[in-house]
């Protein structure tokens, strides 16, 4: 679907949502890259190393609920123009960490940014979804969204791990500055860009509602997204995928910079290869996203992921082509399997939702702080047990809930509710 009823074409907004899909990659990816700056700068542990990225997604925790009651009571406009305002500020405090000599900073910095993030999030994939009228073209245009995403997730670590150069201890926020110049730049335009787009309003309160909550006279609605089962355990399957998508290449880049024969350089390529695997795999699932299941795409996808690491974490670290791991080359081409997770599992998670969409979103959004718990619990691990890769296993748990809600907890069993 790419226009309204009346005629008017969609296609500006889309294009519009897929920009700011490729900002939510590109600022939350240099998060996690620079988990190893802040290891050699501020003599971070593994687990510490991911408190940027922690920061970042707690952020989801306390702004996905609060952004869902912008979205609904501004609407996307406004709440997107909130959260670029948001987001060049705290990749501002970001940059500024670098120079004032302070981890903690870099920490509130990568926090201030994750409100951003949460509230682009709010918008990108409830617009898409409707925009695509739901079903498997509502997934099919949030898989696009999603290979614009991986291509802001492919070029920040490229970009970091090349700043950097090829040993950890040359690793300064300093030297990484530049990404974060561009990000600035990069919001300031689609600030610009998204003040004189017009985006339609299809989950905006009404002028009666506003006029009823106002005088608190609104009706309490018996039911809400939690009434709904298959959204409640598709809110728990968002909060494993997010871990795991990040965990992947997040640990990866801690684990095999810290190795004298590979190095960030080497390391930052191939983290960059997880996440142009993540635009293949989008890329695909964009172009069969109408005729494949979302449920199809998640099983299958999930079965393949657990098979890809459970090889890395066996396979000797000194089995190398060349000067890289094959252990690494495994866990890079897990960006395939992740790449549609994420749109499978909005998808089955918001079908039948209806009016309860926007607030759905909310919730959804609040549990992708996901990505920074099991990332900074991963790495925890690896510090207690001596092995990253072993590791690993926590993340093949969390790939078994998904083949679980795949096929069985995405199920709607709650279709008595009303949701016009």
């Amino acid at each position: 679907m790419t226009k309204t009823s009346s005629g008017k074409s969609y296609t500006p907004a889309i294009i519009v949502m897929f920009a700011l899909f490729f900002m939510i990659a590109f600022v939350t990816n240099l998060a996690g890259s620079m988990g190893v700056v802040v290891t050699n700068q501020f003599g971070a542990s593994k687990a510490l190393s991911q408190l940027g990225t922690l920061a970042n997604f707690i952020a989801y925790a306390c702004m996905g609920i609060p952004a869902g009651i912008i979205l609904r009571r501004k609407g996307y406009k406004f709440t997107a123009l909130a959260a670029v305002v948001v987001g060049f500020i705290g990749v501002g405090i970001q940059f500024l960490s670098g120079y004032v000599e302070s981890f903690a900073v870099y920490v509130a910095g990568a926090f201030v940014a994750g409100f951003s993030m949460c509230m682009l999030n709010i918008v990108v994939n409830p617009m898409l979804n409707t925009l695509g009228g739901g079903g498997n073209r509502g997934n099919q245009l949030i898989q696009w969204g999603g290979s614009c995403n991986s291509i802001g997730g492919t070029i920040a670590p490229f970009l970091v791990g090349w700043l950097v150069g090829g040993s950890i201890k040359d690793a300064t926020v300093a030297k990484a500055a530049p990404v974060m110049i561009i990000a600035m730049v990069i919001f300031a335009i689609a600030f610009i860009v998204i003040m004189l787009t017009k985006i339609p309003e299809p989950h905006m309160e009404t002028a009666e509602e506003k006029a009823a909550r106002l005088a608190g006279k609104a009706v309490k609605d018996p039911y809400s997204p939690l009434s709904f089962r298959h959204f409640v355990l598709g809110a728990i399957a968002i909060f494993f995928y997010v871990g795991i998508e990040v965990g992947i290449p997040n640990t990866a880049n801690v684990h095999f910079s810290s190795l004298d024969w590979v190095g960030p350089a080497i390391t930052g390529t191939f983290i960059s290869a997880y996440w142009l695997c993540m635009l293949i795999g989008r890329l695909v699932g964009g172009s069969v996203g109408g005729k494949v299941s979302s449920k199809n795409m998640l099983l299958y996808t999930s079965a393949a992921a657990i098979l890809f690491i459970v090889i890395a974490i066996f396979l000797p670290e000194s089995f190398t082509i060349g000067k890289v791991p094959v252990s690494l080359i495994f866990l890079t081409l897990c960006g395939l399997c992740t790449s549609i997770m994420w749109g499978s599992i909005f998808n089955l998670s918001a079908e039948g939702l209806g009016k309860y969409t926007a607030a759905a979103s909310g919730i959804f959004m609040t549990l992708v702080c996901g990505g920074g718990i099991i990332p900074f619990l991963q790495n925890a691990l690896a510090d207690k047990i001596g092995s990253s890769l072993q590791s690993y296993w926590l993340l093949v748990l969390c790939l078994a809930y998904l083949i679980f809600y795949a096929v069985w907890g995405s199920k709607n069993v709650n279709k008595d509710i009303p949701v016009e």
